[in-house]
């Protein structure tokens, strides 16, 4: 999924009318895929749920050991 908004973000072309964007023309697979994922409740909520996960390890780098978690939770 991540191609999807991939393509959608760098594989686009963008029609203009009057020196403004106008329409965003993306490769027709790419509408096809993107049109099964909104029609689908489940798979858009997994989608986005995806993409939150992303964004929150860009934020939060680090990353704990599992014996580093498992103390902090005192499962030892």
């Amino acid at each position: 999924m991540n191609y999807l908004v991939d393509t959608l973000l760098n594989n686009r072309q963008v029609l203009t009318e009057n020196g403004r964007a106008k329409f965003a023309v993306i490769p027709f697979a790419v509408f096809e895929e993107l049109r099964a994922l909104l029609a689908d409740e489940e798979k858009l909520a997994d989608y986005l749920d995806y993409l939150h996960i992303q964004k929150v390890k860009e934020q939060q780098p680090a990353r704990l050991k599992l014996a580093e978690v498992k103390a902090a939770l005192a499962l030892d």
